[in-house]
């Protein structure tokens, strides 16, 4: 009725906003990502591993064997998430990079609205718990800004973590806008996805329990199954002993059980081994015992997440919402090449370019998969799990971008098509229009005043009801810092050209690969030399659509971006010069002092009392990390590289009162550094560090505490600073400071 306000309200008219609602009959959606999970690794899809809870969706639902993706985390969900390319949408690589081009904001585009924000436009509750990762990672700090985080891109509520990793046992984790604490510890029967389920649960149950008339979207970004490969005791005892058999026999096996189920076309190839990836029985005693417990640890902690899907399930079933809501269970990329040739008990070994042999690390074989391990399998094991691909994550061969997808959805499958498969080519950009149709739903043109751009994925939801019937995507690219790969339909074959780009490489005269993939779903046979002319028509093509969407200019830059870039609005002072007061919420990594790799100089003010201990400032975990900490009544140094502990104490007390305490730490080498201690400015002691770490963790800073699990062992975290801490100032160093100092703690080692 028309608004009409007269003199009283015997002569006035009310009216009232109505809020969108999606109607009665709109189903819930579910998404459910698993990470660096390949083709072959659940248990429908042809592994050994215990999968139950998946595999009960597609046996209720449609099992996608031709399903991909990007080859890497945050373009894959920035696309999944949008309906559009990933570099339309901003996220060419990681959202830790910023390249100042279009393709790598760092996070999404306002120009391409989620469908967080479409839904919840609609009249949608919409939660999120689990790995973010989509937007830049310095702003991911209690200073905000917020704008890309979840809840200002359309999610109501929010659980998890910013960063592409987190430690299962300690997480850095967020509650809506703001840091918080875990609920538990390991010792408490603590894990990350447990937590996650139950609080995306409780969301869900406060939602229906007030508002039951109103449809959800849950997104379910597990970390799993992401390096650290981490689960509990139990579920690593089950796996102890099951890969003993070696890679090549394991491989072969689920390849069978492919060709079994159908999952395949029957003339599939297995394809060969990757370069690096060596013959099971050729391989020492040591590399085997260490890669098979590496993959046990992986596949108690894939059994572990399925069991909490199921908990997901089993919830949404006492709810009464299961049969009305879609499932659409995934992963966004293939299974990861980041534990190289042997695996290593700590990822953050690939990054620093730590090449750790099986003799190194076997001491601490009955370490891997607890707390004290943040590992990642060897190459022999991610090409098991991506078979019977070639190549991994990171690679636009379909190791790379082929994995699972499952949709579940009772009330929208006709029961006789339930745990049926579809064979037809379908990309990540496809599963958001789909969703659109299926609700009915019209994502935006212009939304809060901004220009929308096109979805440009394509709908599937005629696949639901029709086995037989055709795909609607038949032109899909693929690039990852600088590889490319374009799949088409030409006539009623299906085609694909792939370059695997070496860095540095001339990206005009670095030679394809041609495979037809109705015949060759592996990539066995090359056939680039026999069809020339149809390899530079797809290749012309591949040209075109990077146009289209935006793909350009090619960039094959990749860990040399993460770091601070030192620039405006940049939570990096142009004059190296960082300043905490306590207290202060942990800071993550890439948006605290940049210390990884540089010479810097930690100075701490502080009042104490004879007997105040604590931590000053602490960065990374018990993996490694450093943290510098009173003890004793001694300034200690505890430079944990990786397990390596340089350990540092002052040659004499800390005084009572108002003092000024000072560690130098300086890299003297590619590899080596040395810490020097000051107290009130005078030398305290000096050490040198056999290994100077580029890239110290996934997990940052905290000051006048040690947040999540200790960086030394020395202490039980979070061993909080006793006296009262002023402030800690980070000052990074030039070069030639640097040199200088340097020369004088050699010769203060000297003449100790």
């Amino acid at each position: 009725m028309t608004l009409r306000i007269g003199r009283t309200l015997a002569d006035s008219t009310p009216s009232f906003t109505e809020p969108p609602h999606p109607g009665g009959s709109a189903p819930n959606v579910v998404i459910i990502l698993l990470d660096d999970t390949g083709f072959a690794q659940l248990g429908c899809y042809g592994s050994d591993i215990d999968t139950p809870h998946l595999d009960a969706l597609a046996d209720g639902g449609l099992q996608f064997t031709n399903f991909h993706v990007t080859p890497l985390c945050s373009p894959t969900r920035a696309s999944l998430l949008t309906g559009r390319s990933q570099h339309a949408a901003g996220m060419r690589g990681v959202s830790n990079w910023s390249t100042g081009f279009p393709h790598q904001l760092g996070h999404i585009s306002p120009h391409a609205a989620t469908v967080a924000e479409v839904l919840g436009d609609a009249g949608y509750g919409t939660f999120c718990a689990g790995k973010w990762h989509l937007a830049p990672m310095e702003q991911c700090s209690a200073a905000g800004p917020f704008d890309h985080w979840p809840l200002a891109r359309g999610f109501d509520r929010f659980y998890g973590f910013l960063e592409g990793e987190t430690d299962q046992f300690h997480p850095d984790l967020v509650s809506d806008n703001h840091p918080v604490d875990p609920p538990g510890a390991p010792d408490d029967g603590y894990h990350l996805s447990e937590d996650l389920v139950d609080q995306l649960l409780r969301m869900i149950r406060d939602s229906k329990g007030v508002r039951p008339d109103r449809p959800f979207f849950a997104y379910l970004p597990f970390g799993a199954t992401h390096a650290p490969h981490q689960a509990p005791t139990t579920y690593l005892e089950k796996y102890r002993g099951r890969y003993d058999e070696g890679w090549d026999v394991v491989r072969e096996r689920w390849y069978r059980r492919q060709l079994e189920l159908g999952l395949i076309p029957p003339d599939t190839e297995l394809a060969p081994r990757n370069p690096g990836v060596e013959a099971w029985d050729d391989l020492p005693e040591n590399q085997r015992r260490l890669a098979a417990r590496l993959q046990e640890a992986f596949a108690a902690f894939l059994d572990h997440t399925d069991d909490q899907i199921g908990r997901l399930v089993d919830g949404l079933r006492a709810m009464d919402e299961l049969d009305n809501t879609i499932v659409v269970a995934m992963a966004d990329n293939g299974a990861s090449q980041e534990g190289g040739p042997y695996g290593v008990m700590h990822e953050m070994k690939f990054f620093n370019l730590i090449l750790e042999t099986p003799d190194e690390a076997i001491d601490r074989i009955d370490d891997i998969g607890g707390p004290h391990s943040h590992t990642n399998y060897p190459w022999g094991w991610a090409q098991c799990g991506n078979t019977p691909f070639r190549w991994y994550k990171q690679n636009t061969h379909e190791g790379g971008v082929h994995v699972p997808m499952i949709l579940h959805w009772p009330n929208g499958i006709d029961p006789d098509q339930r745990g049926t498969l579809r064979h037809q080519f379908a990309n990540v950009a496809d599963i958001v229009p789909t969703l659109y149709e299926l609700i009915g739903v019209t994502p935006p043109v212009v939304r809060r005043g901004v220009e929308q751009l096109p979805v440009t994925g394509h709908s599937f939801a005629h696949l639901l009801a029709d086995a037989d019937a055709p795909a609607a995507n038949t032109l899909q690219y693929f690039e990852m810092m600088g590889s490319r790969a374009l799949i088409t339909r030409l006539d009623d074959d299906w085609w694909k050209a792939v370059c695997r780009h070496e860095s540095g490489a001339d990206f005009d005269t670095e030679p394809w690969e041609l495979y037809r993939l109705d015949t060759d779903w592996s990539e066995c046979h090359d056939l680039a030399a026999e069809f020339p002319e149809l390899l530079a028509q797809l290749v012309g093509l591949w040209w075109d659509e990077a146009e289209r969407h935006g793909v350009l200019p090619l960039d094959d830059r990749g860990i040399e971006l993460f770091g601070a870039r030192f620039r405006d609005r940049s939570p990096h002072p142009t004059d190296r010069r960082y300043v905490y007061r306590p207290p202060m919420s942990p800071i993550p990594a890439q948006a605290s002092a940049s210390i990884g790799g540089r010479s810097f100089d930690l100075t701490a003010t502080v009042t104490r009392s004879m007997g105040d201990g604590g931590v000053l400032y602490a960065t990374g975990t018990e993996n490694s990390g450093i943290s510098v900490f009173v003890q004793d009544d001694r300034l200690v140094v505890d430079y944990n590289a990786f397990d390596d502990h340089t350990i540092l104490e002052s040659d004499r007390e800390v005084p009572a009162g108002a003092s000024t305490l000072t560690t130098r730490f300086r890299r003297t080498g590619p590899q080596t550094g040395s810490i020097e201690l000051l107290i009130d400015g005078a030398p305290a002691g000096a050490a040198e560090i056999p290994f100077f770490m580029r890239m110290i963790s996934s997990v940052g800073a905290s000051v006048g505490f040690d947040h999540g699990s200790p960086v030394s062992a020395r202490y039980d975290a979070p061993f909080p600073f006793a006296g009262t801490l002023h402030a800690v100032e980070i000052q990074l160093v030039s070069r030639e400071a640097a040199g200088t100092d340097v020369a004088r703690a050699q010769q203060q080692m000297a003449e100790q």
